[in-house]
C-alpha cells in the first residue's frame, strides 16, 4: 500500500450562518454541501456561495449529471439543481449513512459506523452489494473508475482508494493531525474536495497521479 501527506491546496469558509459541513458533490462547475438544513453551491473559482436551498442535509450528497442526491436522516432525496425541489425519495439503507457518491448507474453511500460502503438502486433503494472497511466511513468518491473513501476517527483522518472487489487499501493519503473529513468528492481532474466536519469548512486536497493502465471499474 502506497501511504502519502495529503496536500492541501485550498480552504473555502468559514460561511456565514453554516455551522458544519457533511455531505459534497461536485456539478462539474460547483462545488454543491450539506449543511444540515440547507444544500449549497459554492463557486470553487471565487469561493463564494451562488446559492442555496431550505432542505433537510443531513449526510452524503451526489450528482449523477443531471440531478442531486442527498440524505436526510432515513431517505435519499433526488433533487432538481436548477430549482431545489425534491422530485422522489427512496429509503436510505440502514446503518447510519454518511458519505455517497454516484457511479454507472448507481449510488454508493458510506456506512459510518458500520464500516461499510454499499452500492444501492437509485430508483428502489435496494442494496446490490456492500464492502467492508476497517476504518469509519465519512465519504465516498469514484473518479477514473477508481474507489476512493474518507475516514475519520478520533482526531485523524485519511483519504483512501480501495479495491471495490475487496475493500483492501490500495493507497492513503494522510490529513494533518485535527483536520477532519465530513464528506468527499473529486471534480474529476486533479482535486477532491473534503468537507471540514464540525468546521463550516471545504477543503481542496491534490489528488495523486497515476497510471490508467489496471484500474478496478465500478460492478453494477
Amino acid at each position: 500500500m502506497k501511504r502519502n501527506k495529503a496536500t492541501i491546496v485550498r480552504e473555502y469558509g468559514p460561511f456565514p450562518g453554516i455551522e458544519h459541513v457533511a455531505g459534497v458533490t461536485h456539478d462539474g462547475s460547483h462545488i454543491w454541501f450539506a449543511s444540515g438544513k440547507q444544500l449549497n453551491a459554492l463557486d470553487p473559482d471565487s469561493g463564494k456561495l451562488a446559492r442555496s436551498f431550505d432542505l433537510p442535509a443531513h449526510a452524503g450528497t451526489a450528482f449523477d449529471g443531471q440531478h442531486l442526491f442527498q440524505i436526510a436522516e432515513d431517505q435519499i432525496q433526488k433533487i432538481d439543481p436548477a430549482s431545489g425541489r425534491v422530485l422522489g425519495t427512496i429509503p436510505a439503507p440502514g446503518g447510519g449513512c454518511s458519505g455517497m457518491a454516484w457511479a454507472e448507474g448507481t449510488l454508493w453511500v458510506g456506512q459510518h459506523r458500520e464500516r461499510k460502503i454499499v452500492q444501492i438502486d437509485p430508483q428502489t433503494g435496494a442494496v446490490l452489494r456492500t464492502i467492508e472497511s476497517n476504518r469509519f466511513v465519512t465519504g465516498v468518491s469514484w473518479v477514473d473508475g477508481d474507489l476512493w473513501h474518507a475516514t475519520w476517527e478520533g482526531e485523524e483522518s485519511e483519504l483512501r482508494r480501495i479495491d471495490p472487489q475487496t475493500g483492501e487499501t490500495l493507497e492513503a493519503l494522510d490529513m494533518p493531525a485535527g483536520t477532519n473529513i465530513s464528506g468527499l468528492e473529486c471534480d474529476g481532474a486533479d482535486r477532491f474536495y473534503c468537507g471540514g466536519g464540525g468546521r463550516a469548512v471545504i477543503r481542496a486536497v491534490q489528488r495523486p497521479r497515476r497510471q490508467a493502465a489496471g484500474k478496478p471499474r465500478a460492478v453494477n
